[in-house]
């Protein structure tokens, strides 16, 4: 397996499909773009070819788009448990369930402010993705309200994908699967990350691999399409373990299986209790297997994107199959367009038309800080309303 440090070689950026994309607009075609990667990058072929894959696909996307898109992103920072790896800004739903109300309160208020100044600018939503956290998480009244606000306030007519996070299976029900799918989402997200019950358990997943199965055939029964995030480097893990979750995760046909690698966050319970996790050497076998396997049976790769402190300096990945995309993940790891953030923790991305200027507005973090914090929700919004006046 190729040391830590040369997989990746020079490159240590976020985005390295940037730099590939740089080198196909300068004239270079594919097979040129690769070499330059390998040659003057010292990119291992296999991630030069898989980044200059994603380059193009980005470059294609962004020349269906309207100066006028965006993406917009919805953040409800509520989980049943914190998983071992995690140190996203979420709280215990269960502990903190009084704050569901309030803080559904504030984001519908965001949110239709937001819609009335994207509909003032002549702004057309792309795509939506509702994330987290786990919005499934949140008591179904909640999330009917939010759900039922998406519609009232947003102009579908160019919406092309609506995304809803289910993150995990032990959250979704009859009930809130169906309340997902009458108000015009058109996917839904669970995130198994393994489908070992040992390695769950391991995490922090009160849930089994079997759980995720039952999941998946309640989701089949409706119109939403599926897609699925698995992790490479997981406590207690193996590549054997590993190869299995991704042959599960297949059987299951999902449209987009992003493989993500263990990212070592600080305030994670992985690193507080220097718990112990596959060496380099394990995961690169673990995703040599993942892109093997994922372009046998027809997916492609279509965003890449690193993390610090990554296990073994690899990639996060999204696979997809042909023509299903997630346009929000390209638009917003490739910065493609602006991308309109409400919600606990949302990153609103101001994005000029040639992707050369970038400003970014961050909304509170934590749910109680979010409902206190309206301040920080106008300052927000001021900003959106002045960037767009300028731009007319």
């Amino acid at each position: 397996m190729i040391a830590e440090k040369t997989v990746w070689g020079t490159l240590s950026g976020i985005r390295p499909a940037k730099v590939a994309a740089k080198l196909l607009k300068s004239g270079k075609n594919a097979e040129e773009a690769a070499e330059t990667l390998k040659n003057e990058y010292h990119v291992t072929p296999d991630r030069a070819k898989k980044c200059t894959l994603t380059a193009q696909k980005a470059i294609a996307l962004r020349e269906t788009l309207n100066p006028k898109d965006v993406a917009l992103y919805i953040g409800i920072p509520f989980c049943k448990t914190r998983c071992a790896y995690c140190s996203f800004v979420s709280n215990n739903v269960e502990r903190s369930f009084n704050l569901s109300e309030p803080f559904t309160k504030t984001l519908i208020k965001e949110l239709k402010e937001t819609a009335k100044i994207a509909q003032r600018w002549g702004l057309r939503v792309i795509a939506i993705y509702m994330g987290g956290g786990t919005p499934t998480a949140l008591p179904d009244e909640s999330l009917e309200k939010i759900l039922k606000t998406v519609q009232e306030t947003i102009d579908f007519k160019y919406l092309r994908e609506y995304t809803v996070e289910a993150g995990r299976p032990d959250t979704l029900t009859k009930e809130n699967l169906k309340l997902i799918a009458e108000n015009g989402a058109s996917r839904i997200c669970i995130n198994p990350q393994t489908m070992a019950d040992e390695v769950l358990a391991a995490i922090g997943r009160n849930h089994t691999a079997e759980d995720i199965l039952k999941a998946a055939e309640q989701i089949k029964q409706t119109n939403l399409a599926l897609n699925m995030d698995i992790i490479a480097g997981l406590p207690t893990d193996t590549a054997k373990n590993f190869a299995e979750t991704l042959d599960k995760v297949l059987e299951l046909d999902p449209e987009n299986i992003t493989v993500h690698t263990l990212s070592l966050k600080k305030g994670s319970r992985i690193m507080l209790n220097n718990e112990n996790i596959p060496s380099g050497e394990i995961v690169g076998e673990m995703l040599d297997y993942a892109s093997e396997r994922l372009e046998s049976r027809s997916y492609e790769p279509y965003y890449i994107y690193r993390q610090s402190y990554i296990s073994g300096g690899f990639e996060n990945t999204g696979w997809s199959k042909a023509d299903r995309e997630c346009i929000y993940n390209m638009c917003m790891m490739e910065e493609l367009c602006s991308v309109l953030s409400v919600g606990g923790g949302g990153v609103t991305k101001f994005v000029t038309e040639d992707g050369s200027k970038i400003e970014r507005e961050f909304n509170a973090k934590y749910p109680l800080e979010y409902i206190n914090r309206t301040d920080k929700i106008e300052k927000k919004l001021a900003k959106m309303e002045e960037n767009y006046a300028l731009s007319i």
